[in-house]
């Protein structure tokens, strides 16, 4: 949220690196510096050493992560015993059902099962399964467990759900099914584990897995990695597997970003090497969600997935059923892959219409109801008209502007079913365990989590909630935080060096988007607005740092276009921004994206 440059006060930083003036009105964030670096040093080393990268060989295999830096799949609980089921029943004919989650971490991991199954045994009876979203919610449902074993199934592999699945695995077991769940979802807190055939999940207890933090995705791709290793009875692949298994590097991608799990580690590596192959790749279907996002020009980035790609496929689950999603990724060709794809992009547009009328209703119902004052340090709302599938991605906004826990739900036919996001340092899970007496169901992690429950038990659910926040957050952390890498001046933001700084993408979640602060720049000349609809703004800062070379950075504020008239000519503000380089008809250019401003 940028600040009102007529209500700011310079900034002063105390020993902790966060700025500790006084919080001025409408001021929702303060800055922290995460380097401690000093200024003598080069603007890459001082950014460098605030991301922990002190030494060239780190910084280099940051730089340069290789599918060497990738551990080895046999070393995560119960991925050898799974496998081994897995690879028996597809070469066996036994049918095999792969269910999946709706969401795109869901979705992606379900894909790639599904091509290393038909790859290592093409004729194996394999389908997948994925719940509907309203009807039927998250993770596994021992009813439809039981439809399974009644068509047929003889082996259930979950992707990305099931680690608290207790009566689920039960009713697999009675119905003679071999449940294999691979998860990454927070463990039961009461250490009560599912009896199923095997259980995959990077952080069991007693794991040696080096990695804790894979997507669902990232822990289907290291089970098909030990399938098609099983299947060749080598370490060394043949050729063709080889070739899927670098492939199905741009589904996990999807995976990663979209499921916000940190960017560092084997994350980063799935990342890095499958942006690169996501707008080139062999699957029909991903090619075809591609050229429907207006991505086919270029290599797909984080924020093309983010905001592009990832939005699209969440849409088949959030406003219909996500199996579309999953044939899109699967067995979609053709003409078929490309209506698909429309399919999912209208959908898309449906989804941000009806978010935005939620947002506002939220928004309203949480001041009348004094969820945004410092004594009730959550919102938890619930409302008939609300749609379930989108409540969520309004949460994530709400959190944004309100700077607490948000979760939202649809209240319906006596059943009150929705989700909430959390911020840095509560967590959610932790806060819904304390209230699982007044839960039918839960589940997520500490920052995103889904549950349910009987709408007459709302008020005192709501309550209890609010204590568990009230007790765990501090006033302070209502004001949320944005962290800047380093102070830089103008001068030292040269388009070398920011390319060098942005090859450090991916960024994300553990690997945030390069901030700089720079001090006392003026505002070189009259800013205009810009944009089809004239929301954005286009201003010229230039130094004013004594003795340095003078220079001017063009910088973009989007949505700033209603501030335009608090950055006369002349004026002096501190600014966070995002150096960025643009192209334009084979012209490389620096400028910046504006972040936020103090006078």
């Amino acid at each position: 949220m940028a600040v009102d440059c007529r209500e700011a006060s310079p900034p002063t930083a105390g020993a902790s690196g966060v700025d500790t003036a006084t919080p001025i009105r409408g001021l929702l964030k303060r800055w922290k510096c995460r380097s401690t670096a000093g200024s003598h040093l080069p603007l890459l080393s001082r950014v460098l050493l605030g991301r922990g990268l002190a030494d060239a060989a780190a910084a280099e295999t940051f730089f340069a992560p290789t599918l060497k830096h990738l551990h080895d799949p046999s070393l995560m609980p119960g991925l050898e015993a799974a496998a081994a089921r897995i690879l028996d029943a597809a070469r066996g004919g036994e049918p095999i059902v792969i269910y999946g989650d709706y969401d795109v971490d869901g979705v992606t991991a379900t894909a790639i099962l599904y091509h290393t199954i038909k790859a290592i045994a093409p004729d194996a009876p394999v389908t997948s399964y994925v719940p509907h979203r309203l009807e039927e919610g998250y993770g596994l449902s021992a009813d439809a467990i039981r439809e399974l074993a009644a068509a047929g199934a003889k082996v259930v592999v979950s992707v990305d759900c099931g680690i608290t699945a207790v009566e689920p695995a039960e009713a697999a077991r009675a119905a003679g099914i071999d449940l294999v769940i691979t998860d990454h979802h927070n463990l039961p807190g009461d250490g009560v584990y599912p009896a199923a055939h095997a259980l995959v999940h990077p952080r069991l207890p007693g794991s040696a897995y080096p990695f804790g933090d894979l997507c669902g995705a990232g822990v289907a791709y290291k089970l098909a990695w030990r399938l098609c290793t099983l299947a060749c009875r080598s370490e060394r692949v043949s050729e063709p597997l080889r070739a899927l298994l670098i492939e199905m590097l741009a589904l996990a991608s999807l995976g990663v970003i979209a499921d916000v799990v940190p960017l560092v580690g084997e994350n980063r590596v799935i990342a890095f090497h499958g942006l690169r192959r996501i707008r080139s790749s062999r699957f029909e279907g991903l090619r075809a969600l591609v050229e429907a996002s207006g991505l086919s020009g270029g290599n797909v980035s984080e924020e093309g997935v983010g905001f592009s790609l990832a939005p699209r496929l969440n849409a088949c689950g959030r406003m219909g059923h996500a199996r579309e999603a999953v044939e899109l990724l699967t067995t979609a060709t053709g003409a078929r892959a490309a209506e698909i794809a429309e399919q999912l992009t209208l959908l898309n547009e449906d989804r941000r219409r009806i978010e935005r009328r939620i947002f506002d209703q939220a928004c309203d119902l949480a001041e009348a109801a004094g969820m945004t004052s410092g004594d009730r340090r959550a919102i938890v709302l619930a409302h008939a008209d609300w749609h379930a599938g989108v409540v969520g991605i309004v949460c994530s906004r709400l959190v944004e502007r309100f700077g607490r826990p948000v979760i939202l739900m649809c209240s319906r036919d006596g059943v009150c079913h929705g989700s909430g996001r959390s911020i840095d340092g509560y967590s959610l899970h932790a806060g819904l365990h304390h209230c699982a007496g007044h839960l039918t169901t839960y589940g997520g992690h500490d920052m995103a989590a889904g549950l349910k429950l009987n709408a007459a038990g709302l008020n005192a659910f709501v309550e209890s909630f609010m204590q568990h926040a009230n007790d765990h957050i501090a006033p302070e952390s209502l004001m949320s935080t944005v962290g800047y890498d380093t102070e830089a001046s103008l001068h030292e933001i040269t388009l070398p060096v920011t390319q060098r700084l942005l090859s450090m993408a991916p960024f994300g979640q553990g690997n945030p988007s390069l901030r700089l602060r720079v001090t006392a720049a003026r505002v070189a000349a009259r800013p205009t607005t810009m944009g089809k609809e004239n929301k954005h703004m286009l201003v010229q800062l230039e130094t004013t740092t004594p003795n340095a070379p003078h220079q001017f950075l063009r910088t973009v504020g989007w949505n700033w276009a209603q501030r335009i008239e608090h950055f006369p000519v002349g004026r002096i503000v501190d600014v966070l921004l995002t150096p960025k380089v643009s192209e334009w008809q084979g012209r490389v250019r620096l400028e910046a994206e504006l972040i936020d401003v103090r006078e």
